[in-house]
């Protein structure tokens, strides 16, 4: 082969990386001789140690690779774009898969599912969401999607011998591909009304349009790709399977969907409708609009009757989402920055509060009540505070790092001037504050009848420790995240 016929691979070196450690490791997980369960275990736990590395690395080479300077690369034909912006979204996306791999390693062995196959596959999902986050065609977006929706399908149902798991799986499998056919159907019409699939191709013929407002044909191609998009990101009306798969799914899995996953498939959805459909802001604006309000209204009132707290983070989860999306609806490079501030502090509240519901156990049973918290700050009072910051966090109070990352989204939509957006986000997030509060109240005034175990795993004592002083310390120096959003920002719409 010539050498100008080479394809520069360069853009796409983390994921090749990831690939090629994730199958080395999947190798290795097959031919390991486990006599007992616990050798499984240290074999599992083993390629878990691995695997964090690896992702470590991954980190280390997206910033090696990814857009430094600006700099815009494409790979493989332009399907794959690497800007400031998809280095960005792929560190989070990086830094939520290593904590919650990190935090899952005490669970998986005391529920007796400590297989090395758990670590492969969240490898392989971060390669589908760091495809994702690079997408540039409607093509490549499909791959990277399902490449990481096949991977949670499995890790949803990754305790067999619990119904309430394989519920969970078969459930997000059912409606994920509901999801994804419609994702399909949408990219299908809009390569029938304009002839490409590109992004970059898409958003020259939408420019070149003199004047003529879009076929409703490619509407309707619109509609169904941000439904399918909307489902991912959990928004509602796309919501309804969150709270069930949530609940179902192994306490370490629920927290990696409620973090990497989500980020994925926002940076996506703010790629989609910023890049090829930045001309057709009116048309889908409104739309996003409406998903916004009705996941921050849902989000914050449906929560407050919740008794499990893996279920309340459900919601809660989908309340975020709709803030996040107020960025989004704003269109503008301040909405998007306002965006990936707010998923950067998303992220590490996150982490921390499943951490902190993974320390609630008794004996070998874990326990999710929202009751079971009571006397907490008498039995274990630095988790208990941990999680009071957490709560507070995502309530939106000041000095912590939630206040912030609030702050910015209501800014853009203000000098938006989506005035009753930026007023209904405030109103949900007044609401919002009732039942985080209300878990503090248990854990600091009601009395417990049984209290939890003593012992936290060290793993989870890290983290919780490093994700809360981030929180609580934001303030003190904000501008690395805020400086390197503004410039992912930028890049997004200069290119």
């Amino acid at each position: 082969m010539p050498l100008a016929e080479v394809p520069n691979l360069v853009p796409a070196l983390p994921e090749i990386f990831l690939a090629c450690a994730a199958m080395v490791l999947l190798m290795f997980g097959v031919f390991q001789k486990a006599a007992t369960v616990a050798d499984e275990a240290n074999t599992a736990r083993n390629i878990s140690l691995v695997a964090v590395t690896m992702l470590v690395l991954a980190i280390l080479l997206v910033a090696m690779v990814g857009g430094t300077g600006g700099r815009t690369l494409f790979a493989f034909g332009g399907l794959f774009v690497v800007d400031p912006f998809a280095s960005f979204f792929k560190v989070l996306a990086l830094i939520g898969s290593g904590l919650t791999l990190v935090i899952s390693q005490d669970y998986l062995r005391r529920q007796n599912i400590a297989r090395f196959e758990y670590s492969v596959l969240i490898m392989f999902a971060v390669i589908g969401m760091m495809m994702m986050i690079s997408a540039n065609d409607l093509i490549s977006l499909y791959l990277g999607l399902e490449i990481q929706s096949l991977s949670l399908y499995i890790i949803a149902a990754f305790q067999r011998d619990s119904e309430r798991s394989t519920e969970a799986g078969l459930k997000y499998f059912v409606l994920g591909a509901v999801a994804s056919g419609m994702l399909l159907y949408g990219s299908s019409l809009v390569y029938g009304f304009t002839g490409a699939t590109s992004f970059t191709a898409l958003a020259e013929a939408f420019t070149a349009t003199d004047g003529h407002g879009p076929s409703v044909g490619l509407i309707f191609g619109l509609v169904f790709i941000i439904s399918g998009l909307a489902f991912k990101v959990s928004a509602v009306p796309f919501h309804m399977w969150t709270p069930d798969v949530y609940e179902g799914a192994p306490t370490p899995v629920t927290a990696f969907f409620a973090v990497a996953p989500k980020i994925a498939a926002l940076a996506l959805f703010i790629r989609v409708l910023t890049g090829p459909f930045g001309d057709l802001i009116a048309q889908w604006q409104q739309i996003v609009v409406l998903i916004s309000i009705a996941s921050m209204v849902l989000g914050a009132f449906a929560a407050i009757a919740q008794t499990d707290i893996k279920r309340m983070m459900a919601y809660s989860s989908i309340g975020h989402i709709g803030y996040a999306l107020i960025g989004l609806a704003v269109g503008d490079a301040a909405g998007v920055r306002g965006v990936m501030v707010y998923m950067t502090i998303y992220l590490f509240m996150n982490v921390g509060a499943f951490a902190c519901i993974l320390a609630m156990r008794r004996g070998d049973r874990m326990v999710t009540q929202i009751s079971d918290l009571a006397g907490l700050s008498k039995t274990h009072p630095l988790l208990a505070l941990g999680l009071a910051v957490f709560m507070f966090s995502m309530a939106g109070i000041p000095p912590l790092a939630g206040f912030f990352g609030k702050l910015w989204i209501f800014l853009a939509a203000i000098e938006a001037e989506l005035y009753t957006l930026a007023v209904i986000g405030v109103l949900s997030s007044v609401v919002g504050a009732f039942y985080y509060l209300r878990i503090v109240k248990v854990m600091y005034f009601d009395d417990n009848e049984e209290s939890l175990d003593q012992e936290v795993g060290r793993e989870i004592s890290l983290v919780v420790l490093g994700t809360g002083l981030i929180i609580m310390l934001f303030f003190v120096y904000p501008a690395p995240v805020i400086n390197g959003a503004q410039a992912a920002a930028a890049a997004l719409f200069a290119g």
